[in-house]
């Protein structure tokens, strides 16, 4: 939408150009008075308008010269006309900052949603481009930290149930032994195993927390190392090979005859791929397979592939498994699950090492995807 100017000011500007012809017209009038007298004061002057004037010529003819007042008032008409555009234009310009500055007066009262919508013509439809971008980027902020408010506001009622589980039945049990409610030693030793096993759970959830906020630092430093990526495949697969089979699930892992070097961190692409493997096995009811593989990408980076063509995710699950603490399971059970931490790690890690993770869920296959840099120093664009 074109600027446009109100009523009063169309009226304005009128009177202010109204009043500085009128004030320009007494200024020539001042100044011609003064010129006239000082040429009837001076004879020598007006001789030699005379002579200028007879000395100008065309070939064989004379230039036929005006009076020196019509040329006066000629000269004098030029400038008044430029005087009066440039105080025009001058007003204009002003009456336009000040909309600019009423709009963004009323988006700094909180209207955050509205935005600057008339366009001007010149250096001061930047200044109006560059408001709304700014408002836009303020908005996205407070955004981002509503969100970031809201995410810590989870993270600690997500920790605070998964450690008040554990942690009541610690209590529980140890109370019963500290009241002496227990029929035999075995009764004691029954009750000091659930308190122990449930203060495991609890440092699991501590060290996954732990490991968590440390992975999501960029500043973390990684143990670079030239790593082979399908020796370390074959590693993986050949650790998990008797849990497999007692799941009754075959690991095949597929690595191309060359060998591909990364430069990575290897304890924690480790634990990723571990990571990766442990859920497969968790939760691929009902699949006889898992399956770890890695290519090369055109000499720039490797695409590796871990699935299982078990149970397949829930399509209204893939935008949240890399979430903290979200279980695909709806139950938070310990008997099912883990922290739900362990996916986001999985995540931070990958995006440490400038890479990327994402996964694919059908009937046939889940696929975790990831693609990592051959050098720590290029990125990889999906």
């Amino acid at each position: 939408m074109k600027f446009r100017l109100t009523g009063r000011e169309k009226s304005e500007l009128l009177g202010e150009g109204i009043l500085t012809f009128v004030l320009l017209v007494l200024l020539n009038m001042s100044l011609y008075v003064i010129v006239n007298q000082l040429i009837r004061l001076n004879p020598g002057i007006a001789t030699g308008f005379l002579q200028i004037k007879m000395s100008m010529y065309l070939g064989q003819r004379y230039i036929r010269m005006w009076r020196w007042g019509w040329i006066f008032i000629a000269i004098m008409a030029i400038i008044d006309i430029i005087v009066i555009q440039w105080r025009l234009t001058r007003r204009y310009r002003q009456m336009q900052l000040r909309h600019i500055i009423t709009e963004l007066h009323y988006i700094a009262d909180g209207h955050f949603s509205h935005r600057i919508p008339f366009s001007v013509k010149g250096e001061m439809q930047r200044v109006i481009l560059s408001i709304n971008s700014l408002v836009d980027s303020t908005i996205k902020a407070m955004e981002d930290e509503r969100r970031i408010e809201k995410s810590k506001d989870e993270l600690i009622t997500n920790v605070s149930h998964d450690i008040r589980t554990p942690l009541t039945s610690i209590i529980g049990y140890l109370g019963l032994i500290e009241d002496h409610q227990y029929q035999n030693k075995e009764d004691v030793l029954k009750y000091t195993h659930i308190a122990y096993l449930k203060s495991k759970q609890m440092k699991s959830l501590v060290d996954d927390l732990f490991e968590y906020t440390k992975v999501r630092q960029t500043d973390t430093p990684l143990k670079l190392q030239q790593l082979n990526i399908g020796a370390m495949l074959e590693q993986i697969g050949a650790s998990f090979e008797l849990e497999g089979q007692k799941k009754q699930m075959e690991i095949s892992v597929k690595i191309p005859d060359e060998s591909l070097m990364i430069e990575a961190d290897p304890e924690k692409l480790a634990r990723v791929f571990n990571n990766l493997v442990t859920n497969a096995l968790k939760y691929g009811k009902g699949g006889k397979n898992i399956y770890l593989s890695v290519e090369n990408q055109n000499n720039q980076s490797v695409k590796i592939v871990i699935a299982n063509d078990g149970e397949p995710i829930p399509e209204k699950s893939l935008n949240q498994v890399f979430n903290r603490f979200y279980r695909v399971e709806s139950s938070r059970s310990k008997e099912t699950g883990g922290t739900g931490l362990g996916l986001a790690i999985a995540q931070s890690i990958i995006e440490l090492h400038h890479g990327t993770i994402k996964v694919e869920s059908n009937q046939d296959l889940t696929s975790f995807i990831m693609q990592l840099p051959l050098k720590h120093d290029e990125f990889v664009k999906d």
